[in-house]
């Protein structure tokens, strides 16, 4: 996991529209972490309209209650019958959970 405190936002401009927009820390470190090479061209906004240009349609979202907290949320994918669905920070803290689980396991097993 890359650290996002060693990143500083970063103001870029645009290559559509020549305005200024900021680059984050925690996006810095998210391209860092998925491997991309080359930073942002084109502003949030302008990025969007392009998409829409190209004919790229968001994901379809489906509205859920997390079976964790009783939240109100949306989900990019149908949920199956009888399978749980969590909301983001419910997710996220299940993840953890397992994660530190499995690690537990594997030094147990050593």
């Amino acid at each position: 996991m890359v650290d996002r405190s060693s990143y500083n936002d970063r103001t870029l401009k645009c290559r559509d529209c020549s305005g200024d927009f900021i680059w984050t820390a925690g996006e810095q470190a998210f391209f860092r972490e998925k491997g991309l090479q080359n930073i942002p061209v084109r502003c949030p906004d302008c990025r969007a309209a392009r998409k829409v240009e190209m004919g790229v349609k968001p994901p379809v979202q489906h509205q859920v209650i997390c079976a964790d907290c009783g939240a109100h949320t949306t989900v990019p994918f149908v949920p199956r019958q009888g399978r749980p669905v969590y909301c983001g920070p419910c997710f996220s803290a299940s993840r953890e959970t397992s994660t530190a689980t499995e690690n537990v396991e594997v030094h147990a097993d050593q």
